[in-house]
């Protein structure tokens, strides 16, 4: 495992001391244990959870649901030899505190330290690295055949939650599994919530297998039953007559039919039931699931009240619960969607909002409050998201789909043949563009420039502040043809006044130029045209010349009236942008320039060729030159070397 600084953390966590934690340095240490010290385990290790968190924020309501899982999960199988793989991972914090990264998780999701994620690269427990929803079966899958064969007699053990599981992937990785009679374990974690509510036909069977009587009373008799010592003839013949009854007709049906042993629900948050439970399903070989209840948020009250919120609260007063908000007073940029969005529904009543089970995330639970009958969550299907909404489009609504940018990698194939081909008016909004911050490599929204501009007939919008961003709205709205790619930041905006502004149309595929300058000019798409223009007025200021400086508002279709002018007035071109530097407006301002007589050479800002770790958004945005100081160094270099060249 990498090593990892503590500093940070050692001057900001107080650790009270724990009698059993702190003595558990890996997963054999935790099989040393009596049942009464695991549940004392269980407890120490959320109280160190939310003491971490409260300083270092990070995904702690799944987290806090998911220890007495996870707790068992290693005392009764042998990771790293068993594969213990996690879906998303925002249930994994016991999981890496267990697994030798006690002291480092002080530093989880920060700059050097260690993911918030299960991470190959950063210990040999995390067996499969994750961050994307409904992969965990899959993956496992693969692990089980891949020991098979080998020869291997490792477990695979799949830890998906129930808002994962609507997810398609999710269903292709049951469906191949139980066809291929892999031995695999699929824990289904049922905590009734995933980010947002969850919705869909599964979540409302899943409630109702979870809440039928019947069941419950059978089940237990079951598993009374089995706790006697019951050899495997005795336990199959319980499952061939009590439990296979009334798992056909209440619990297990959907996943008997996936060719799927269905065994629960048990109380994933009884740690003994679990492992007890875990031990004699280790025995039995083939695909089984383990359908287990949990509660998110479990064991710190305010996480429990608002399940929703405490999914990732930001910094909080441990003691009290409350919440330490930021008092900027500037607007977000999922706030300004979601208020637009709701006015343009107002205005026109073919507008409607479609979103893959983020609606508070992205502000679209606006809408949902005020006109509900305007609102789709479809769930944590992405590529649904894209393709419902074509259908929307050409039935005649105005869709606007909202998905955060890394995720809408999943619906590339959608975008191209459901939207794209057939000319559809569909609104991609991409939130989380750019550099997202703590969630790391698996979340950064680095690649949708380049991703989609390669799609025919695509409009991709990066606007600089709010006010364009509603207008950008409120433009596409009007679009006859689409995609029409709206792309913005994570945080907050410019601080310049939108909500009384009226609306403007922006004409597509033209820039603006921002102010005047010599020899270099620089073209900025989104937020990053203030930084250039605060750089190039210190610059000014102190060397009394600076560089031009333009708003690329799209970067397809690109400005070439905008670059003809360019090429005609300047020595020297910088672009900027919060993407890869590799296709995006680097990509589009490079190919135009090789195609004339006389190019002028291009220095491109971005995020460079390679993947990006966790850490605060100042502090990657400095490392990929996207700072006001950084930029005025680049820009001051540029002048020098057409200096030079007069």
């Amino acid at each position: 495992m990498s090593d990892f600084s503590v500093t940070f953390a050692d001057v900001i966590i107080k650790s009270m001391g724990y009698t059993i934690l702190d003595k558990i340095d890996s997963p054999r240490d935790i099989k040393e244990l009596g049942m009464d010290e695991l549940r004392t385990l269980c407890g120490e290790i959320r109280q160190y959870m939310i003491e971490c968190c409260a300083v270092n924020p990070g995904h702690l309501g799944p987290s806090l649901g998911a220890v007495e899982l996870i707790v068992a999960l290693h005392y009764v199988y042998d990771a790293p030899e068993d594969k213990i793989v996690f879906d998303v991972g925002h249930q994994a914090y016991a999981h890496k505190i267990i697994t030798g990264r006690r002291e480092a998780f002080k530093v989880n999701r920060t700059k050097g330290g260690i993911s918030g994620f299960p991470k190959r690269s950063e210990s040999e427990y995390d067996a499969f690295g994750v961050g994307h929803s409904s992969t965990s079966v899959s993956a496992a899958l693969g692990f089980a055949e891949a020991a098979k064969m080998q020869g291997l007699n490792h477990k695979a053990v799949a830890l998906i939650g129930d808002g994962s599981l609507t997810g398609g992937l999710a269903f292709e990785g049951l469906n191949n599994a139980g066809a291929s009679k892999a031995d695999i374990l699929v824990i289904l974690n049922d905590n009734n919530i995933s980010i947002d509510r969850n919705v869909g036909a599964v979540h409302n069977y899943l409630l109702k297998v979870t809440t039928n009587p019947r069941y419950n009373k059978a089940k237990k008799r079951v598993w009374d039953g089995l706790g006697d010592n019951c050899i495997r003839r005795g336990l199959q013949k319980v499952v061939a007559t009590t439990k296979s009854f009334f798992v056909r007709e209440n619990g297990g049906h959907l996943f008997q039919a996936l060719g799927f042993r269905y065994f629960g629900p048990v109380d994933g948050n009884d740690v003994v039931q679990v492992i007890d439970t875990l031990k004699k399903l280790k025995e039995i070989g083939g695909p089984v699931l383990l359908h287990a209840l949990t509660k998110k948020g479990k064991g710190y009250a305010p996480a429990e009240e608002n399940q929703t919120v405490w999914h990732a609260p930001g910094l909080f007063d441990m003691e009290t619960g409350e919440r330490i908000r930021d008092s900027k007073g500037i607007s977000r940029y999922q706030d300004v969607f979601g208020k637009v969005l709701l006015d343009l529904a107002k205005q026109n009543d073919k507008v409607v909002g479609v979103t893959p089970a983020m609606a508070s995330g992205c502000g679209m639970n606006v809408l949902a409050k005020e006109m509900p009958q305007r609102f789709y969550d479809v769930g944590i299907e992405e590529e649904h998201a894209v393709t419902f909404s074509a259908g929307l489009a050409a039935g005649g609504m105005r869709p606007f789909c909202n998905i955060y940018s890394s995720f809408s990698q999943r619906s590339y194939d959608q975008i191209i043949h459901d939207v794209a081909l057939q000319e559809l008016p569909v609104v991609l909004c991409l939130d989380r563009g750019g550099l997202v911050g703590e969630d790391g490599a698996t979340h950064h929204g680095c690649y949708d420039m380049s991703i989609f501009r390669s799609i025919p007939g695509a409009v991709i919008a990066a606007p600089k502040d709010e006010l364009e961003l509603k207008n950008m709205m409120y433009s596409a709205m009007q679009a006859q043809k689409g995609p029409y790619i709206i792309r913005y930041p994570r945080g907050f905006g410019e601080g310049v006044e939108w909500e009384n502004a009226s609306y403007e149309m922006i004409p597509t595929g033209k820039s603006e130029k921002m102010s005047e300058g010599t020899k270099v000019a620089v073209l900025a798409s989104g937020p990053f045209v203030y930084r250039a223009i605060e750089a190039a007025e210190e610059i000014r200021s102190e060397r009394g010349w600076s560089p031009a400086i333009y708003n690329i508002r799209y970067i397809k279709p690109i400005d070439t009236d905008m670059l003809a002018q360019v090429c005609a007035e300047y020595d020297r071109v910088i672009t900027i942008e919060d993407g890869t530097v590799l296709g995006g407006l680097y990509g589009a301002v490079s190919e135009y320039m090789s195609a004339q007589d006389q190019p002028l050479p291009v220095c491109a800002i971005g995020i460079p060729d390679k993947y990006m770790t966790q850490g605060t958004q100042k502090e990657l945005r400095q490392e990929c030159r996207l700072t006001k100081d950084e930029m005025k160094q680049v820009f001051c270099e540029e002048h020098e070397k057409s200096e030079k060249k007069d």
